[in-house]
């Protein structure tokens, strides 16, 4: 009985010891650097292609912003109002980018000083709350984006799991949160002073979409 009992359990130690190696050869953790580097490459990529997206809007602006302006001097209120409700748009949809491409900013310096610092789990925390609420907010305007920021969301994600295993180390959330919503405010901040500093006022009289609505309750 126990000789059989030895046999056996041996056996089954001898299974568990070659199911982890085949765990490990199939998925092996990662070291962390490397894997943040390539977060930061990703986040890199998005910015770029905000930026170019928020350079088209603001063209586009400025060819809408023209034709309000030769409309309203030539008293076409028809369409000079119809221009002014497409600058809405686009000005709305341009401060999200742009209070999107700052916020990843943002996240992008943090990213790249856990990494020299080693200070992950802290660093990486509100990172992983912006990337939602970014992702969140771009909605349909960049789908491609939208899903590049999920990938990069749960490559974070990864990282500092393995690294809060490794280490041993929790994670106050409401702390993560209070950083996550400092770095959207601030970005938020920001972006409302470019559009300030990118666009120019409409005509006496003309107004965007979002100043009639309020107009009329």
């Amino acid at each position: 009985m126990s000789e059989r009992f030895t046999k056996n359990w041996e056996q089954k130690r001898n299974e568990s010891s070659f199911l982890n190696s085949i765990n490990q050869v199939v998925k092996p953790q990662q070291p962390l650097k490397p894997r943040l580097d390539m977060a930061t490459k990703k986040l890199d990529v998005q910015i770029h292609r905000l930026e170019q997206t928020s350079d088209r809007f603001i063209q586009k602006d400025k060819a809408l912003f023209t034709k309000l302006v030769n409309s309203y001097q030539q008293h076409d209120m028809a369409h000079a109002n119809i221009y002014a409700t497409e600058l809405a748009e686009i000005r709305k949809m341009t401060k999200i980018i742009m209070n999107a491409r700052l916020a990843l900013d943002q996240i992008n310096l943090r990213i790249k000083t856990a990494s020299e610092l080693g200070d992950v789990v802290s660093m990486l925390g509100p990172c992983i709350g912006v990337l939602r609420s970014v992702n969140s907010g771009m909605g349909g305007i960049l789908p491609a984006a939208e899903n590049e920021l999920c990938e990069i969301g749960d490559l974070l994600s990864g990282v500092m799991l393995d690294a809060g295993t490794c280490g041993g180390m929790s994670l106050n959330f409401n702390t993560v949160n209070e950083d996550a919503s400092k770095i959207l405010s601030e970005a938020a901040i920001v972006a409302e002073q470019r559009i300030g500093a990118s666009f120019p006022d409409l005509p006496p009289g003309m107004s965007t979409g979002e100043t009639a609505d309020t107009s009329k309750t």
